[in-house]
């Protein structure tokens, strides 16, 4: 079924970037100047199985309705009328304005369903803003890059629950057809140079598709593979390998590594590739620290496993030394896989659909707080210069991965090693293994800051 989006908001927050992208070509002007777009401008968009039309519109500005900047926001005014869903876009890296609040109202009277869009997400430079972008009240924020074509898949995702009787399939589609909707789980493999990373998805698709050898740094750039296991869908992404920065002195192997880089940031699940006879080397400790930084769920993979001889609890000495070199990833999957024998392959897609699951998961707040509680309790938060720390409540905000927003008193003053404690928690309580956790602590506002005080 085709519908009608608006991209709506202040000017420069990236708009006719992300028209471009929905249409496929570049249709409308885009400069770094605010104000480029004036008239409303329409086209195709497509969006994986979605098609719709798309407008993208004016940037928002308060102004008299005779003036230019009026007349161009009463063809955003327009614009929403017609739409069938609003993406409303903010500027991640700069925050919410007294704009994006009013415009925000805007959207929300306009009774149709909203989704709020926190564009230019790239770096961690705009978490703070997609948090802040709660506080509108119009939904769970969607983090993109449109001009870094990030985050894309997550948009579908929030059309789709938007308005579920606009872009859900047709009743009388055949089980082929809705598997067809179903988008594929992005799957990075990643290593360093000659781990086994194009012969492992050789193996898995059952042809000869990528080219191997035993030259090291055969694969430049980060090829993309369908694939499907079991009934589920994925994307494979086959990488170059990944050496100490010290070593990598070309451009194009400069080149080759930010497009490895780059597809860690598009994946969901990265499996981290290394090689049984050196494991878990300085290089595959930074890879994997690569991949729970960028937030994604993260898969260990012992590859060559048919060249080690196969001795009792040899799996397991690799499973200590994973535990013990990666800490912040407590209770990542280990896997022993051979893409030359196809040993391991099956456990190695299972543990892919298993960590993509708890990197999708929440809790429900009235579990986190008890949990929260119980955590108090059991370990209470030290005092700071002779001041007791309060924690008042949590929230989970956000999966993908499990992102928790925890509020307290002088939140600059919390030791990390009790954050650290509290993150350990959260794993266990709530069986996040092997998945990055974010936990972002908040000063409770002061519901009487900017009172005056009362004259006695």
């Amino acid at each position: 079924m085709s519908f009608t989006l608006a991209i709506v908001g202040r000017p420069n927050v990236g708009k006719s970037t992300l028209f471009n992208r929905l249409v496929g070509r570049r249709l409308a002007l885009v400069d770094d100047r605010p104000g480029v777009t004036r008239d409303r401008r329409e086209g195709e968009g497509r969006l994986g199985d979605l098609s719709f039309k798309v407008i993208d519109t004016a940037g928002l500005e308060q102004s008299a309705p005779d003036s230019l900047t009026g007349r161009m926001r009463a063809q955003t005014e327009t614009a929403i009328t017609q739409a069938d869903i609003i993406l409303f876009l903010i500027d991640a890296r700069a925050g919410l304005t007294g704009g994006d609040r009013a415009f925000a109202e805007m959207a929300r009277k306009s009774g149709k369903p909203v989704v709020v869009v926190a564009n230019k997400s790239e770096s961690r430079a705009g978490e703070a803003g997609r948090l802040e972008a709660y506080s509108l009240g119009l939904g769970e924020p969607v983090a993109i890059s449109a001009e870094h074509n990030e985050g894309m898949p997550d948009l579908y995702d929030a059309l789709r629950a938007a308005a579920p009787e606009l872009t859900a399939p047709p009743a009388d589609q055949d089980a082929e057809e809705v598997k067809a909707w179903t988008r594929p789980i992005r799957v990075a493999i990643i290593g360093r140079p000659n781990s086994g990373k194009s012969t492992l998805i050789n193996r898995l698709i059952g042809e000869e598709r990528l080219l191997t050898g035993p030259e090291a740094g055969l694969t430049r750039d980060s090829i993309a593979v369908d694939f499907e296991w079991q009934g589920r869908r994925f994307q494979l992404f086959d990488t170059a390998g990944l050496r100490r920065k010290s070593r990598v002195d070309e451009k194009l192997e400069k080149l080759s590594v930010a497009d490895a880089l780059n597809a860690i940031r598009f994946a969901e699940v990265v499996v981290v590739l290394v090689d049984a006879a050196q494991a878990f080397e300085e290089q595959d400790q930074r890879i994997a620290h690569l991949a729970e930084e960028e937030g994604r769920a993260v898969v260990l993979a012992v590859g060559k496993w048919d060249l080690v001889e196969k001795k009792a609890g040899a799996i397991s000495k690799f499973r200590e030394t994973a535990e013990w070199k990666l800490a912040q990833l407590k209770g990542v999957p280990l896997v022993a896989v051979s893409g030359l024998t196809g040993e391991g392959l099956d456990r190695l897609m299972q543990a892919v659909l298993d960590v993509y699951a708890v990197w999708n998961k929440r809790a429900p707040t009235h579990a986190l707080n008890e949990w929260l509680e119980q955590a108090l309790s059991a370990n209470p938060p030290p005092a700071v210069s002779g001041r007791r720390l309060k924690i008042n409540y949590i929230t989970q905000p956000k999966a993908r991965p499990p992102t928790f927003v925890l509020f307290c008193t002088r939140a600059d003053a919390v030791p990390e090693d009790y954050k650290r404690y509290l993150i350990n928690s959260l794993r266990e309580t709530f069986d996040l293994p092997g998945t990055p956790i974010r936990l972002t602590l908040r000063e409770k506002a002061n519901p009487f800051a900017g009172r005056a005080k009362r004259k006695h």
